[in-house]
């Protein structure tokens, strides 16, 4: 019995846990490369969107090349650095197609995130492969 009760008060502990290191994501994040400034946002739901120069690419649902899309995150914060995976998925054909990405937080409000292209998840930070993102408030 005693077993038992113990189970229970820590699934929902484990649970909580999962979803306050997926809050820590979850903003507006604003990053400059090559003089171009862009956004990256995390919403509460699990959508993501990128973006530049007004143009928006992701979230729950986008148009590109006139096919429709919506693009979702996934974290794994048991990895260090933190696994991010952005997965972009078209509507008509249920194709995906997933960026994988790691992440380091340096304070709450600035991260190094880096994208791996080509299904390749990098292994490091780079200057070829990373950006600084600070939390647009």
């Amino acid at each position: 019995m005693k077993k038992l009760l113990i189970i229970l008060f820590i699934i929902p502990l484990l649970s909580m846990t999962i979803e306050n290191d997926n809050a820590k994501f979850i903003g507006k994040w604003v990053g400059q490369d090559e003089n171009e400034i862009g956004y990256l946002n995390f919403d509460s739901e699990g959508y993501a969107y990128f973006e530049m120069q007004g143009q928006i690419i992701g979230g729950k649902e986008f148009v590109r090349n006139g096919k429709k899309g919506s693009m979702t995150y996934e974290i794994n914060s048991e990895t260090n650095p933190i696994q991010v995976d952005l997965i972009v998925t078209l509507f008509e054909s249920n194709e995906q197609k997933k960026l994988l990405c790691i992440s380091n937080f340096i304070d709450d409000d600035t991260m190094k995130f880096a994208i791996g292209f080509e299904g390749i998840r990098p292994k490091e930070f780079d200057s070829n492969n990373s950006i600084i993102l600070k939390r647009d408030k």
